[in-house]
Order: C-alpha cells, then structure tokens, then sequence
C-alpha cells in the first residue's frame, strides 16, 4: 500500500509509505516501552533487600538481580526480578521491530506525509543525502541499544556482570546517540524534534560524564536514570509520531479509495 499520493514511475522508492501496515506496527512497537516505568513501580513495591529500595542509589538492575544476598556493598533481593528481567527483555525486542520495521524514508522524513525521501545515490549534494544516511544510522543504533537491551535483562548482574554490562554500555550508548542524530534530521519537519534532541542530548551527556569518571559517582541510581528515562521516553515519542502519522495516512487512502470515481 502507498501513499495517497503514491509514488509512481521514476518516484517509486523515493517516497515513504507512510500508510504501509510494517510501520504502523514499528511505530507502536516503540510506543510499548513506556510500558516499563510501571514494572519498575510494582518490583520496586516487591523490594525485600536491605536498605529499603531508593531510586537515588540502587541502580535499576538490582531490581532484576537473580538472587538474594550481598551485591554491590549491600543486600538485594527482588522477589519479582522475573517480571523486571521480562520488561528489559521485551524493551529490547520492541526496539529491534521499531528498528527493522520503520524504514529510513519515514525516519529520513518524520513520518510527514507529502515529504519526499532521498536516496544518497539521488542526492545531488551531501547535504540532501544526510537524512537519508543519518536515518539508516538511526536505525542501526536502535537495533544495537534493543539487542544491549535484552542482553541485560537475559543476563542479570548477579550472575554474569561482564556480560550484563556490555548489554548496558550498548544500550546506554547507541540509545542517545540515535535520538540525537534523529532529533537533527527532524528538524523542521515536527515541533516535536526538540523534544527528540532534548532527549537524546540528556541521556549522552550523561552517559559521557559517567564514563569520564570510569563509572565512579554518588548516587548511582540516580544517574543511571538521568541516562535511561530520556531513552525510553525519548524513543516512545519517535514511536508515537510515526504511528500517528501512519495511521492518519491510512485513513486517508481508505476514505480517498471509498469515493466515488467522477466520471
């Protein structure tokens, strides 16, 4: 399905399909994150370590640690670590649909319709092929930061650290970055790119201090959540653009397929 527009001859493939049924989907697939701050609420209720859970110094993969007992200089213990370890899971598979289902001339236009993608290989200068290419990175940033994603949450912190914190250093990275470049790319084509960038902006400024000081700071749950609340609201509003626009255009080539013809 096409555009109400439709792209035809030598425009096809340079338009987005912004009534296709794949991004309609990616893009509810991103809204699906906002999901995990009530998980993060009833684990954090089911709390049984010692001290009481605080969102300023646990960090929020103790909620997901397998076992109870000692883990970084106090107790944990979180009776519903399953349910945490499953947000994180299904946070990383929503973002490598986002990823793989929401194409680059969509993300290349904010999802607004009438607006033409560009191909680099159409792009008379470097300037017109950027949100093309600045998309396509968009979309692989995402698809790292789902995968660092699900590897955190398949991998707890109590039992394979290393590993735990490669999927985190994926997550925390590739995240901001891909909002940053895709709050860029939106800019005049949705008020909500400031947003987008906001976010990003944030979570990478963050994640640079955290890694300027090897990962040493005072009241570490509080930063990590200054690093991943803006991911995941910053994400959700890209879903949340893409799908409204999606669905507004296939309400559109319904009602325009619905008229009847003139002769």
């Amino acid at each position: 399905m096409t555009t109400a527009a439709g792209p035809r001859g030598g425009d096809r493939g340079l338009l987005p399909d912004l009534a296709g049924r794949r991004e309609l989907v990616g893009g509810w697939a991103a809204i699906t994150l906002i999901h995990y701050f009530v998980v993060e609420a009833i684990a954090m209720a089911a709390w049984r370590g010692d001290p009481p859970y605080d969102r300023r110094e646990h960090v929020i993969s103790d909620l997901g640690a397998a076992h109870c007992g000692p883990f970084n200089g106090y107790d944990v213990c979180s009776p519903l670590n399953w349910l945490m370890n499953a947000s994180f899971v299904l946070q990383g598979v929503a973002m490598v649909m986002g990823a793989v289902l929401v194409s680059s001339a969509v993300l290349s236009v904010a999802a607004e319709p009438g607006q033409r993608g560009i191909r680099p290989s159409m792009a008379s200068r470097s300037a017109e092929a950027f949100p093309w290419i600045a998309a396509g990175a968009v979309r692989a940033l995402i698809l790292v930061a789902g995968i660092g994603q699900a590897m955190v949450g398949l991998v707890p912190e109590d039992t394979e650290l290393a590993l735990h914190l490669t999927g985190a250093g994926m997550y925390f990275i590739a995240g901001p970055i891909a909002l940053v470049v895709l709050g860029l790319v939106w800019r005049g084509h949705t008020q909500m790119s400031w947003m987008v960038l906001l976010f990003g902006v944030v979570s990478l400024g963050t994640t640079i201090y955290v890694l300027a000081v090897q990962l040493r700071v005072e009241e570490a749950g509080a930063i990590e959540r200054t690093m991943a609340y803006p991911i995941i609201l910053g994400l959700s509003l890209v879903g949340l653009i893409v799908a409204h626009r999606v669905t507004r255009e296939r309400k559109a080539v319904r009602t325009l397929g619905q008229r009847p013809s003139v002769q």
